[in-house]
């Protein structure tokens, strides 16, 4: 488990709050070229359509897009390709478990810089039926409703 936040975040995936009940984050390192950390640290990273999967007892994030680094001439990189998470074994054979025999899936969360370093968080995340967004959509419009009553009847 893992208290991230301590850096720069440089890309949120908002849609997976929406679309899956995200159980427990893990903290993971990401294994880079030159070329995307720079491209990175510009904030050139999308998490919209990734996805991780635990493959021959390594974790791997496909589809995170990172754009190319404008400074970075022929050694500059692929954009769509497969990065490898630097994850405890112990945590890997625990998320495989759970990703084969409860129906879990992973999902990247955010991307951040924790000490100069390029991090994911990993939600172990179960997907949302459309009525159970329907139910989530209406307790944050209830919420935003209870707040805004509030900031009235203190102003007075």
């Amino acid at each position: 488990m893992a208290k991230s936040g301590e850096g720069k975040i440089l890309s949120q995936n908002r849609k997976a709050y929406h679309d899956f009940f995200i159980e427990e984050t893990f903290e993971a390192g990401l294994v880079l070229t030159g070329t995307e950390i720079k491209s990175m640290r510009k904030g050139s990273v999308s998490l919209r359509d990734a996805y991780a999967r635990v493959e021959y007892g390594e974790v791997w994030l496909h589809n995170m897009h990172v754009a190319p680094y404008e400074q970075g001439n022929r050694y500059n990189h692929e954009p769509l390709r497969s990065r490898k998470c630097l994850l405890h074994k112990k945590e890997i054979s625990r998320l495989l478990g759970a990703v084969r025999e409860q129906g879990y899936t992973l999902v990247p969360t955010k991307v951040y810089l924790k000490h100069g370093f390029a991090k994911v968080e990993l939600g172990l995340a179960k997907g949302k039926k459309l009525h159970d967004k329907r139910e989530t959509m209406k307790k944050r419009d209830a919420n935003r409703e209870i707040q805004r009553a509030l900031r009235e009847r203190q102003k007075g």
